[in-house]
């Protein structure tokens, strides 16, 4: 089916057809309208979704941490300082192998104050041991965010998916949105090796001696 998107909305759609079941997100400029669509999507049950309201960037990824450490799929998405604010974290996601999916809208960094786009929030976090995803139209936003997710769980490391601030992802385009049975033949369930659960215990994230770090 062919619609006109917006690049944060082509973002926000590839999440729905991966079937996210977690998405934990705080609002911030250029992103906002990826995550305000994922909200109303979970709460017109259009997606089936555990949608996390937080106080913080932090709070996100840390929510989204927790859910991928559980055998969820998760998403979320920031920009700028907000990712800059996550930085900890990503650490965390990708020493863990926790394939996380983050949709990272391209805006400059702090200070001078800007809201348009700047490569330097993703660039700066290039050695996070995150998978980087540059798109260069809203179809390749969309499908992205598919393929990440595909990548990801097969290798157990996270990924950015990255628009450029308002040139992608205010700028409407016609964008070719697969069926969501094609989808689910190309991305099945996602079907950790471990995951959290009292059934089975594991230890993650322990203290590590240098010859095993």
């Amino acid at each position: 089916m062919r619609k006109v998107l917006m690049g944060n909305h082509a973002l926000s759609y590839g999440a729905m057809l991966s079937r996210v079941q977690v998405i934990a997100a705080y609002p911030i400029t250029p992103q906002t309208q990826v995550v305000e669509l994922l909200s109303e999507m979970c709460a017109e049950k259009i997606l089936d979704a555990q949608f996390i309201k937080v106080e913080s960037e932090h709070s996100a990824m840390a929510a989204c941490l927790g859910a991928s450490l559980a055998g969820a799929r998760t998403f979320t998405a920031t920009s700028a300082q907000g990712l800059a604010l996550m930085h900890e974290l990503l650490h965390w996601a990708s020493g863990g192998r926790l394939p996380v999916v983050l949709g990272n809208i391209n805006r400059a960094m702090a200070p001078g104050w800007s809201i348009w786009t700047d490569q330097n929030d993703s660039l700066s976090q290039r050695d996070t041991g995150w998978m980087q995803f540059y798109c260069g139209s809203n179809q390749e936003v969309l499908d992205s965010v598919i393929q990440a997710f595909k990548v990801a769980e097969k290798l157990h490391i996270p990924a950015m998916i990255i628009l450029d601030a308002f040139s992608l992802s205010h700028t409407y385009e016609i964008v070719d949105v697969p069926d969501q049975e094609k989808v689910d033949k190309f991305l099945p369930p996602f079907q950790p090796k471990f995951r959290l659960t009292p059934d089975e215990p594991h230890a993650f994230g322990g203290l590590t001696s240098p010859e095993h770090y």
